[in-house]
């Protein structure tokens, strides 16, 4: 896989709209099974990022529309998906056990064909495996995507989490691709439309960017092409751990917003250095810039021997749908096998904020549901799930809902294709890196003499040493807390006096549950004056050993 492919993976996959200012609970979203994106959204499969310069153009064939309803069972189900499926067990599990419905129904539309070959549906999900043909040159430094696919059924409800991916199958010169939603049918059987609003055709640009990483300034570099007005680079180093740079893209093309994914890339010798741990894409400006913040070790960026480029994502070719396929939907195959069990346990002894209400055990999946009522938004106090079954271990991912049910929260586990589980089978979920959100904090520190000077106080928090370091910058002040002991988590973020008048600050940096960073920087910007006294909303404390074991069902 080329490097266009690779890098699209990794922006389409990341591009959520982050919960402003809480990049914890939305990165638990993000983390649902480690490839939920938008609804709507797509993204390509995952691979080595291999340089690629030799762009071509496609020649566009003349346009037709043509729906092909006749293809054989055996070729729908029998499928070869690659890798497509490496991380989705269950699916394959029920694929094994020709568990499938076959759909055989195809579209081509200017010399791109897209066939659905197979759909699967229980209690927990549906999912649609399909094909892309383009093209034996599609894979050959190009990347196609399909933009805006969703399932609904006659009364035009859809999921309220949609997602799709493709990956590149070399053998078969043709993309692979998954969708997945929340929604089932409320029947054994229902009558439902898959829409897709466009397929288009992507390339990957660069900019050579003469960026300063020891100057604390935003700097600010023209671009003028693609929809890209603009893009600036704030450089802010975290002592010899990282080199935190927070950027602004500025768009003259709105539309340019939706496929560009603007970012830095850094090479040392020619070779790409990869971002140190995770950062984040997409956070909206006050003026609608699209921003995001990457990190690197500094020892792995030395100044003589980087180059940065901002690297973004231009539209070559766009198809324009709707590319719509009508299909009777039936899980009667899965039902048989389908266990569900009501609960009502808590997820932790003397946790009353959060119970197990329900297990769900499909063919394809196990699904537990548990309701938090926990303040001041629903959240799970564990980062990391695994369920044992028979003395087997499955990971899971947490699923926060999407609907008006706020409370509710699935941790979802796949299901290999040899593990049997009956209604006695012993099943124990398992909890562990606990997390727990603060809110009692609520006396101000004094900020005084605020100068260009960087100023440190050492205050106490839940009984851990916090040192809080402002500074102005320009026109802005800048407030940073970090901690030594890594059981504190981090605060979350501040603000200026109380009330209707309070101040609010912006969240430069971003941190999530359970990654052991707990540096925060906040800015307050245009600030005037030369005191303040700074609140913070709530901080974290982390428990990594902690763990909780909650028995399901069996002995």
């Amino acid at each position: 896989m080329d490097r266009t492919e690779a890098q699209l993976k990794r922006r389409l996959n990341e591009d959520q709209e982050l919960n402003y200012p809480d990049f914890e609970q939305m990165w638990g979203r993000i983390e649902q099974a480690g490839y939920v994106s938008s609804k709507g959204s797509s993204h390509a499969g995952a691979g080595s990022r291999v340089r690629h310069r030799n762009w071509r153009k496609v020649t566009v064939a003349a346009s037709f529309s043509v729906v092909l309803m006749a293809v054989p069972v055996y070729a729908a189900v029998q499928y070869d998906w690659g890798s497509l499926l490496d991380h989705r067990s269950g699916v394959e599990a029920a694929l094994s056990q020709n568990l499938g419905q076959p759909l055989g129904q195809t579209i081509t539309k200017d010399g791109v064909t897209l066939t659905l070959h197979t759909a699967l549906t229980d209690e927990n999900r549906t999912v649609i495996l399909y094909s892309l043909d383009v093209g034996p040159d599609g894979g050959d430094g190009k990347l196609w995507n399909i933009n805006g696919m969703t399932l609904k059924d006659g009364p035009g409800r859809s999921g309220n989490q949609e997602f799709n991916n493709q990956q590149w199958d070399e053998k078969n010169k043709r993309y692979n691709g998954y969708f997945e939603t929340d929604w089932t049918p409320d029947q054994e059987t229902a009558k439902v439309s898959l829409t897709a609003e466009r397929i288009q055709l992507y390339s990957q640009q660069e900019v050579d960017l003469k960026l300063d990483t020891d100057s604390p300034e935003r700097q600010s570099f023209p671009v003028n092409r693609d929809g890209l007005e603009s893009f600036s680079v704030q450089p802010f180093k975290e002592g010899t751990d990282h080199l935190m740079l927070s950027t602004a893209a500025i768009f003259d093309d709105p539309e340019a917003k939706n496929w560009a994914f603007p970012q830095i890339t850094a090479y040392r010798g020619g070779q790409l250095v990869k971002n140190s741990r995770a950062g984040a894409m997409g956070k909206p400006g006050d003026n609608g810039e699209y921003t995001s913040v990457q990190y690197y070790k500094p020892a792995d960026v030395p100044k003589d021997q980087t180059v940065y480029k901002l690297d973004y994502t231009k539209l070559e070719r766009n198809i324009d749908g709707p590319w719509a396929f009508d299909f009777e939907l039936s899980k009667k195959k899965m039902a048989g096998a389908t266990i569900k069990t009501a609960l009502d346990l808590p997820l932790e002894a003397g946790n009353t904020d959060n119970r197990i209400e329900q297990m769900v055990v499909t063919p394809t999946q196990v699904r537990v549901s548990v309701r938090s009522k926990a303040k001041p938004f629903s959240e799970l106090p564990y980062v990391n799930y695994s369920l044992e079954v028979g003395g087997r271990m499955l990971e899971g991912g947490l699923w926060y809902s999407m609907s008006e049910d706020k409370e509710l929260i699935a941790v979802r586990f796949e299901r290999p294709s040899d593990l049997e589980i009956t209604k006695d089978t012993p099943m124990t979920l398992v909890g562990n890196y606990k997390v727990t959100r603060h809110g009692d904090d609520k006396k101000p520190l004094q900020l005084t003499n605020i100068s260009s000077e960087k100023q440190t106080v050492i205050r106490e928090t839940g009984g851990y040493p916090v040192q809080w370091t402002y500074y102005m910058q320009g026109e802005d002040l800048y407030v940073e807390t970090r901690s030594d002991d890594p059981k504190f988590g981090g605060v979350n973020q501040t603000h200026i006096g109380t009330g209707k008048d309070r101040i609010v600050s912006k969240i430069v940096s971003t941190k999530f549950r359970g990654d052991g960073n707990n540096r925060s920087i906040d800015v307050y910007e245009n600030f005037k004056g030369t005191e303040a006294s700074i609140y913070m909303f709530f901080y974290s404390t982390n428990e990594p050993d902690k763990e909780t074991r909650v028995q399901l069902q069996g002995q």
